[in-house]
């Protein structure tokens, strides 16, 4: 018995994963926590050494490759995965440090940590009054 697939929405898969900027390729979510925001994109399968992380200009950009693991004489005949070069660009607010921009990969998930910059921390403002101002006086 032969295993042929058959897909009939293959094409538009296609279509939307490279109209969509390859975002089907880096599955990402962003998290807030005190002072940082993290990035987290799913990489699975991923050469470490294929990983850039740059920021310009208030852009982070990630790229990523996975390399095609097919040895002579196999042919794939169910291809799911993203295969090749993509990239995914964040833009970053004002309020980011973009000196102290760190990234680490662990477990098929790159961590990107965007720290904040102490002025875009919440702040509780004081109100003062003229009644407060003329008892100090």
């Amino acid at each position: 018995m032969l295993l042929t697939p058959f897909d009939p929405f293959a094409e538009f898969h296609r279509v939307l994963r490279t109209a969509d900027g390859g975002h089907a390729a880096m599955r990402m979510d962003a998290v807030r926590r005190d002072g940082e925001v993290e990035l987290r994109f799913d990489l699975p399968g991923i050469d470490t050494d294929s990983i850039d992380v740059t920021v310009d200009h208030g852009w982070l950009t990630v790229g990523a490759k996975r390399s095609e693991e097919y040895t002579d004489g196999e042919r794939p005949f169910v291809r799911e995965r993203v295969m090749g070069a993509f990239t995914r660009r964040v833009r970053l607010s004002d309020a980011v440090d973009a000196e102290k921009i760190s990234a680490a990969y662990e477990a098929g998930v790159l961590r990107v940590t965007v720290p904040l910059q102490e002025r875009a921390l919440p702040r509780k403002i004081e109100v003062s009054t003229t009644a407060a101002a003329a008892v100090e006086a």
